[in-house]
């Protein structure tokens, strides 16, 4: 008897590859004899199939384990609504980098097989909650796995905002943005604005300036629980955003206030007992190999 009976499927559209691997899943769960759910745009991928076709935020509701198949983009679109549900999510990577979908097309059969015995760690992720006020109005209130960022949009001026945290202000800053970071977001676009890697068990959080405008201007590491307050100050021209994971975003204007703080709920991700975070910084960031 598998330890998951009732499996959740959830891929990305677009690509073939992604089907491939649908298929081999669906030929391996059935073979198990597990309930069968597939998130509705999925299923239009595998018209052939018979499984119970559901919206995804019902796979939360409904299944003990959800099966990702696609990039890290998808990942993070499943993690914001299966975190609410406490449901474990396992990867299967069909995109370029794969931090979150750690398992190959080609290990399939074995490491899904393994996971559906009880052979797998598990692993807890916090996201990041981002509430937008206006005035006494909340316009926008979202979720992200990897990052909140404000940014000045598709203009080339800098933007102006205050940052406090825990009530203590930290300095106003002129520039092309701040990203905040959760661990898991650390390998992503924080990274590339030249934030550090943190270890996705630390209960930390970055703010990685974008191109400030004094050169002093640096990271800062702080504890998960910060509550983090950001104010827009004045800005000419363009439409400055909020951004969450890169999938969702808000218009900004001058006065608001973004508050950003850890959310009560957790991703549970599944990795198979061969997981290694060091290995996969190795794999994905070309880190240097052993000399000998």
């Amino acid at each position: 008897m598998s330890t998951f009976e009732t499996i959740g499927l959830i891929g990305r559209k677009g690509s073939h590859q992604v089907v491939d691997s649908l298929h081999a899943l669906l030929a391996l769960l059935e073979k198990r004899g597990c309930d069968l759910y597939i998130e509705e745009e999925t299923a239009t991928l595998v018209p052939d199939y018979s499984a119970q076709v559901v919206k995804k935020a019902e796979l939360g509701q409904c299944c003990e384990l959800v099966i990702v198949v696609g990039g890290d983009g998808s990942m993070l679109g499943a993690a914001r609504t299966l975190s609410e549900a406490n449901i474990p999510v396992l990867g299967v990577n069909r995109g370029s980098l794969g931090f979150l979908t750690d398992i190959s097309p080609d290990e399939i059969e074995h490491r899904v097989a393994e996971v559906l015995d009880g052979k797998y760690t598990r692993e807890e992720r916090f996201l990041l909650d981002s509430v937008l006020s206006r005035g006494q109005h909340e316009i926008g209130h979202v979720d992200a796995m990897n990052e909140v960022v404000i940014h000045r949009g598709a203009s080339l001026r800098m933007i102006e905002f205050g940052l406090y945290i825990d009530g203590q202000f930290v300095y106003s800053q002129r520039s092309d943005g701040l990203i905040i970071s959760t661990p898991t977001g650390s390998t992503a676009y924080a990274l590339s604005g030249g934030g550090p890697i943190l270890h996705p068990g630390l209960d930390a959080i970055a703010l990685v300036p974008m191109f400030p405008h004094t050169l002093t201007s640096r990271p800062i590491v702080v504890e998960g629980n910060s509550e983090i307050k950001l104010i827009m100050g004045d800005y000419a021209g363009g439409q400055p955003e909020l951004s969450c994971d890169g999938q969702t975003h808000l218009a900004l204007e001058s006065g608001d206030v973004i508050h950003v703080r850890k959310k009560a709920q957790t991703l549970s991700l599944i990795h198979p007992l061969n997981h290694n975070y060091y290995e996969t910084c190795r794999t994905k960031l070309g880190w240097g190999s052993r000399l000998a």
